[in-house]
Formats: structure tokens, C-alpha cells, sequence
């Protein structure tokens, strides 16, 4: 019956070897059983600068692939701070085991360089290309989907999940008042205040209505409205589609046969077209109100006087045109939060970026179709 050899505990000595040389002597086993009894005392070891120093293992009994690597790593832990070492009493085999550890040491980390080329820049500019243009096809994917849901829906109304358009509902827009009146409030009275202090210049003071009244009803009232939603409710979708995705629990709804677009996307972009136009009346409203304030403390223009002048200065269409814009851009941001959190992978640093891209592409979306919305009523006279 064989019996296995007790380990010997590691050892070191450090000896003086003439005025030029000191020697750091290795003996018993050096394998992974017994390593972590010296180890600690290797990483305080004091050697001297001025003087070579040479390891000795010519006593080590045993060693594996573990005691190398830590004598190696001594070795080099010495050289990097300045001091001259090397090895001795290594027998062939041992110096092989030596040269492996060393062939697969792991290079010392150097900064990427990316230094700008034209090619380079053509390069990146092509994959961004082409990744919208991915993007642009998941969100044409998205929207059919959605179309053939939406008409099933019409022909089986029972199918609608109504219960979860109202949570979305509930979280998208009767949580959103506060802060998008808010908002709206303070927008409106910088905009008199601002206007105000130019046009009492030119003693058209009164002309701060026309342009609060405009301005907030067809442009600002919509469009800070969707920025404020975009960053708000778009990336709470993209967040919760996103730890869905992770959780593989959208994986669970295709294996038991459910319509993601159905069950997921549909209630959310729903709720959000709904919520958006009546966000948006409030918003209109809130800047109205800040404006009528500052106007009349900043330029005694009475409540009174300010309707007179807001009454002459829009009408019903001038809202309508504001309201009309506010489903499309709902819609947009409804499409792009849900794409972002349905391409979301199974880690924490893919849920960040996926979020943070919906909120921006949401946002430079609404502005551009903000845009069109505006070259197009300016087209029909609107």
C-alpha cells in the first residue's frame, strides 16, 4: 500500500554572496499545497538595490506549475522595481516549466492608440450608417407588428390588455403633471420675461402676448413636452423591457405562445399616445399662466388685458397645431424605447447603454420631426 509523502513547509534565506551578490536561497516543496505559507512573506522580502541578486531553487524538492509562477513573479516583481536578479541551480525540466510560465505571461497594458485617419473616419461613419439603418428597420419592424396587432385588436376588442394601458397611462401621464407643469411654468415666464425686456424697448411691450401665446401653443408647449417625456417614460420602457430581456422573460412569452408586441409594446405606446396630447394641453396651459403672471408684475399688463390680447393674438387652430403633433412624437418615442429595451443583452453595462441611446435617439428624433411638422403646416398656410 503506497502512502503519500508529507509535504515539507517552503523556506527562504537571503545570503550575502561576496560584496556584489546576495543570494536568496529556495528550499523544500514549492507546489500549490504549501505555497500560501510563504507567499506573504515573499511580498515583504528586503533586497537590496546596489547588488545582483540570484535566486537559487537548486534545494526546492517538489515544484509545480503554481511555485513557478510565484518565483517568477518575484522575479519580476524584483526587476520592476529596479533591481538586477536572476536564477540559478535550474535543471532542464525545471527551465522548461520556467519557459512556458514566461511565454504565457500577459503583456504589459499599453493605452489603445487610435490616431485619426481619413480612413478611420470613413470607416466609423459607415458602421454608424449602418447601424441606423438597423435601428431604422427594427423600428419598420416594430410598427408592422403593431399595425397587425392593432387590427386584431378592432376585430377582437377583448384581446386589448386595458388594465395594463391604464398602469401605463397612470405612470405616463398623471405622474408626469406635476413635473411638465412645472416645467412649462417656468418656461412661460422666461419667455415674457425675456421678451418683455427687449420689446418694452421699442414700446411693443404688449406684443409679449402674441408671442408667449404662439410660440408656447405651436412649438415649446409641445416639444419641451416630449423631451420631458423621452427622458422620463421612454426610459423607464427601455429599462423595463430591457431587465425583461435580461431576466429572459420575453423568452418565456415566445415559448408559450404570446405576442410580445401584444402583450408589451402595444399597452405602452397606447398609453403614451394618450398621454402625450393631454400632457401637452397641460403644459400649454401651465406656460400660459406663468406668462400671464410675469406680465403683469414684470410689465403691468393686467390678467384682463392679457386675455383681450391672447384672444386676438391665436386661435383654436393654433393650438390644434400643437396637439396634432403630439400622438406622432408619442409614437416615435414609444417605438424607439421599446426597440432599445428589446436589444438589450444579459448584462448591467448593455441595460445603461441601451437606455441612454433610447433616450438621445428619442429626443433628436421629436426635435426632427418637429421639424417636418413645421416645413409642413408652413406649406399649407397653417
Amino acid at each position: 500500500m503506497a502512502f503519500l509523502e508529507e509535504s515539507v513547509a517552503p523556506e527562504m534565506h537571503l545570503e550575502a554572496d561576496g560584496a556584489d551578490h546576495q543570494l536568496l536561497a529556495l528550499s523544500g516543496d514549492w507546489t500549490i499545497n504549501t505555497i500560501a505559507k510563504i507567499e506573504h512573506k515573499l511580498e515583504n522580502l528586503g533586497v537590496g538595490r546596489d547588488r545582483l541578486t540570484c535566486i537559487d531553487v537548486s534545494r526546492i524538492e517538489h515544484l509545480d506549475t503554481s511555485g513557478a509562477w510565484l518565483i517568477h513573479r518575484t522575479r519580476g516583481r524584483l526587476e520592476f522595481g529596479g533591481r538586477r536578479v536572476g536564477l540559478a541551480g535550474v535543471t532542464p525540466i525545471r527551465q522548461t516549466l520556467f519557459d512556458e510560465i514566461d511565454r504565457h505571461h500577459p503583456p504589459r497594458y499599453t493605452p489603445e492608440r487610435n490616431p485619426f485617419t481619413i480612413v478611420g473616419f470613413l470607416e466609423t461613419t459607415g458602421r454608424q450608417v449602418v447601424d441606423a439603418g438597423k435601428d431604422g428597420l427594427a423600428m419598420l419592424h416594430i410598427l408592422g407588428s403593431l399595425g397587425m396587432v392593432l387590427s386584431t385588436v378592432l376585430l377582437h376588442p377583448k384581446r386589448l390588455r386595458s388594465i395594463s394601458v391604464a398602469v401605463q397611462f397612470d405612470r405616463s401621464c398623471i405622474g408626469a403633471i406635476p413635473i411638465v407643469a412645472l416645467m412649462s411654468f417656468l418656461i412661460g415666464a422666461i419667455i415674457s420675461q425675456q421678451g418683455g425686456f427687449y420689446l418694452k424697448t421699442f414700446g411693443a411691450d404688449i406684443y409679449v402676448v402674441d408671442l408667449a401665446g404662439i410660440l408656447v401653443l405651436r412649438e415649446i408647449g409641445v416639444i419641451l413636452t416630449a423631451i420631458m417625456v423621452a427622458g422620463r417614460s421612454g426610459s423607464a420602457f427601455t429599462a423595463e423591457l430591457g431587465a425583461m430581456r435580461m431576466q429572459e422573460e420575453v423568452d418565456a412569452l415566445h415559448v408559450i405562445g404570446l405576442s410580445v408586441t401584444e402583450v408589451l409594446v402595444l399597452p405602452r405606446i397606447l398609453a403614451l399616445m394618450i398621454a402625450l396630447p393631454l400632457l401637452t394641453f397641460i403644459a400649454d396651459m401651465a406656460a400660459l399662466f406663468g406668462a400671464g403672471l410675469v406680465t403683469w408684475a414684470y410689465l403691468d399688463i393686467p390678467p384682463a388685458a392679457f386675455l383681450v390680447q391672447l384672444q386676438a393674438a391665436i386661435t383654436w387652430q393654433t393650438l390644434a397645431v400643437g396637439l396634432v403633433k403630439a400622438p406622432f412624437m408619442a409614437l416615435i418615442i414609444g417605438l424607439i424605447a421599446c426597440v432599445e429595451g428589446l436589444k438589450v443583452e444579459g448584462s448591467s453595462e448593455s441595460l445603461g447603454k441601451h437606455t441612454t441611446m433610447s433616450v438621445v435617439k428619442a429626443i433628436f428624433l421629436v426635435i426632427v420631426v418637429d421639424g417636418v411638422f413645421a416645413v409642413f403646416f408652413a406649406a399649407i398656410g397653417v
